[in-house]
């Protein structure tokens, strides 16, 4: 019996989802819909279909960008800085350098900095190479006025993006040395491991507690968290994969300090900190989400 194309491209509709979103419930709803949809048109219909990746694609990246402009302006009440919502990654995804970059926190709030339009153009043609001509299809506009769209999301993009150069094995050291000052309450180690101008974001949605501005410089950044040891006694901080990259999550707490920690290495030092901290993006954390950068079309 051959495997349904939507089955078969699953993971490759819910990337696109979450890099267009960036939340994981939301890309699980819009695949979902997507579904829907796609069961809806009837099995001849289904069977007449040309490329149902491409003919997918598309359809999925139409709702994202829909649900992404009714979430608008429930962004902009949001308390606090808004951060993406991890997800626990496989190794083979941070092997994929392209898809864990793509994937990563870091560019992911980037990628919120752009309209839903330029959004979209730059996810499929950035990171899934679709052709002009199909996404003009899925925007609505022209191939010519796409690649424009595109240029400008790149400019956008490459003048706010991270360098994340670094292996795993090297944000793997630095993540651990990172993870020792914090729970051994280490001043001096926290300034060694911290960049000057490192940038620590918290995302508690109003919900728990968290810085509601980003905390700026490397001894601010220390003194915030050198009590973590003495406040959360009880806490346990893994090292963990998080959206392809090595990051950590704090666990094993009833004081509300349950945290999935992300982190941009630059230069053997941590340059940025981004702690999501609302417990409603830290639910699917239990299990690996399934990533795939299958080419579009």
């Amino acid at each position: 019996m051959t495997k349904d194309p939507f089955v078969t491209h699953r993971g490759l509709l819910f990337t696109v989802a979450y890099e267009m979103l960036g939340s994981a419930t939301d890309a699980e709803d819009v695949v979902q819909d997507t579904w829907l949809r796609w069961d809806a048109i009837g099995e001849d219909a289904r069977a007449e279909v040309r490329d149902p990746r491409a003919f997918l694609v598309r359809m999925v990246t139409r709702k994202a960008l829909d649900r992404l402009r009714s979430n608008a302006r429930r962004r902009e009440e949001y308390v606090g800085e808004w951060l993406p919502e991890p997800l626990l990654t496989a190794p083979d995804v941070a092997d994929d350098v392209e898809l864990a970059e793509s994937v990563s926190i870091a560019m992911l709030t980037v990628l919120e900095t752009l309209t839903p339009t330029e959004r979209a153009v730059f996810v499929l043609r950035e990171v899934f190479d679709t052709p002009y001509g199909e996404i003009a299809e899925v925007v609505g506009k022209s191939a010519a006025a796409v690649r424009q769209i595109g240029h400008r999301a790149r400019e956008h993009v490459a003048a706010r993006r991270p360098r994340m150069d670094v292996s795993r094995d090297e944000q793997q050291e630095v993540v651990e040395r990172f993870l020792a000052a914090v729970t051994q309450g280490d001043l001096q180690g926290l300034l060694d491991v911290l960049a000057p101008d490192v940038v620590l974001v918290a995302d508690g949605g109003g919900i728990v507690q968290a810085v509601v501005n980003p905390v700026m410089g490397a001894k601010k950044v220390a003194n915030l968290l050198r009590p973590f040891n003495r406040l959360a006694p009880e806490a346990q901080i893994l090292s963990v994969l998080l959206n392809g990259t090595v990051g950590a999550r704090i666990v094993g707490t009833d004081d509300g300090y349950d945290t999935a920690i992300s982190f941009v290495v630059e230069e053997g030092r941590i340059s940025r900190i981004y702690a999501v901290r609302n417990p409603a993006k830290l639910g699917g954390l239990d299990v690996e989400a399934t990533i795939s950068r299958s080419h579009a079309v």
